[in-house]
């Protein structure tokens, strides 16, 4: 199976038509037709892979497992460690200012000394 055969087919299991899937990678809306005769650039394949939830070595066709490479995302979070540190945390899509990092801090430890 070519790459382009591996991606129509992962993207019909997912319900997502190729041109969704090229937007979603950043591609040009037809750019995975050219995948027919033509392979994609490793980061490319790598974007796609994410983007469908597989393997490169599933898109390539060097396995049969379409799990990604991913780290796992239900490992839990420290919401302690991630609201007292600098960086970015986020919700709705937005980032978080330290302002209100810290209240959310305040609150939790409020809670959990109510406990």
């Amino acid at each position: 199976m070519t790459v382009y055969e591996r991606i129509k087919e992962i993207s019909k299991a997912r319900g997502m038509s190729l041109q969704s899937v090229a937007k979603s990678a950043g591609l040009s809306q037809n750019m995975i037709y050219q995948y027919k005769t033509v392979n994609p650039k490793t980061e490319t394949l790598r974007t796609l892979a994410d983007v469908l939830g597989v393997s490169v070595d599933y898109l390539l066709g060097n396995t049969d497992e379409m799990h990604s490479n991913k780290k796992d995302d239900n490992v839990p979070v420290d919401l302690d460690k991630v609201l007292s540190e600098e960086g970015m945390a986020m919700f709705d899509g937005q980032p978080l200012s330290d302002e209100y990092k810290k209240a959310l801090l305040a609150m939790l430890k409020t809670m959990k000394g109510n406990d």
